[in-house]
C-alpha cells in the first residue's frame, strides 16, 4: 500500500467492484480510453485483469481510494499491456491512470501517479516507462508532460490515433 496526503493506492479488492463497474460504465470516463462504456461482464473481467497483473508481473495498477471518504475513485499504475507498438515501447513499464468522474480535476491523477513512479523506481529500478494517450486527451497530455514524458511520436492502436510517450528514470 502507498499512501500519499489524500490518497491511498493498493491493491483492487472485491468491494471495488460496484464502483469500478461504474467509472467503466461512464461514457465521460470512457471517451479517451478507446472503449465504449463496458458491460457487466467486460467490466468484471477488465477488474479481474487488475489481480492476474499482480500474480504474473509482480506489479500492476493500483486502486485509488479518497483517504476522506474510503471511495475507490479510480486506477494508476503500470502494466504490460501486450500492445505491440514496438521495440521503443513494448518492453518498457506502461504508465496507465483513470480516475472516476467524482475523482478527476482535483490534482488525484498527478498525486497517484507520482507516488506510482516513486515505488516503480525503487522496486524495478526501470530505464524508462513509457504511456500512449489519445491525441484529445488534453487533461492526460498534460498529466503526462507534468510527470516527465516527452512525445517519442503518433502511433495507432487498436485503429485509433494515439500519441507515444516516454519518461527517462532517473
Amino acid at each position: 500500500m502507498i499512501e500519499t496526503e489524500r490518497l491511498l493506492l493498493r491493491p483492487h479488492m472485491v468491494e471495488d467492484f460496484d464502483a469500478f463497474k461504474a467509472m467503466s460504465q461512464d461514457t465521460e470516463v470512457m471517451r479517451y480510453i478507446g472503449r465504449e462504456p463496458s458491460t457487466v461482464d467486460e467490466a468484471w473481467l477488465r477488474f479481474l485483469a487488475h489481480f492476474g497483473r499482480w500474480q504474473i508481473q509482480g506489479y500492476g495498477m493500483f486502486a485509488i481510494i479518497e483517504k476522506t471518504t474510503g471511495q475507490f475513485i479510480g486506477d494508476a499504475g503500470f502494466s504490460d499491456f501486450h500492445r505491440d507498438l514496438g521495440p521503443s515501447f513494448d518492453p518498457f513499464h506502461e504508465a496507465a491512470w483513470v480516475l472516476s468522474t467524482n475523482g478527476q480535476n482535483k490534482g488525484y491523477a498527478f498525486e497517484a501517479m507520482a507516488a506510482a513512479h516513486i515505488w516503480l523506481e525503487k522496486q524495478f529500478k526501470p530505464d524508462k516507462t513509457v504511456c500512449i494517450i489519445s491525441p484529445e486527451n488534453i487533461p492526460s497530455i498534460k498529466l503526462a508532460s507534468k510527470l516527465g514524458y516527452q512525445e517519442t511520436g503518433p502511433g495507432r492502436y487498436k485503429d485509433a490515433d494515439v500519441i507515444m510517450f516516454e519518461r527517462i528514470c532517473s
